[in-house]
């Protein structure tokens, strides 16, 4: 069985992913070529403003789903794979 800090955060990461943008955020940053984009980047590939999408990355970011670094005028957002590879892991274990 499930133990109650693994489900809690098995909760955080689907609420995190229980949203069309943060899925299609987290989509491009899964497929892209340089395994990174910058945050006005995302933004005009989802058609929202960059504080918006600031916002849903912000929400990936506390799920330990994404992560980000900021360079110079720019924030560059990447997918943290090993932790997507964990969450499919245990949904394929107990679900």
């Amino acid at each position: 069985p499930m133990g109650e800090d693994v489900a809690v955060e098995l909760a955080l990461r689907l609420k995190a992913l229980a949203d069309p943008t943060r899925l299609r955020l987290l989509s491009i940053l899964l497929t892209a070529s340089d395994g990174e984009v910058c945050g006005c980047d995302l933004a005009s590939a989802v058609g929202l403003t960059e504080a918006t999408v600031s916002h849903h990355l912000s929400q990936l970011k506390k799920a330990g789903l994404a992560a980000s670094e900021k360079r110079g005028l720019n924030v560059f957002h990447r997918a943290n794979p090993q932790a997507i590879e964990a969450l499919r892991g245990v949904l394929m274990t107990c679900c």
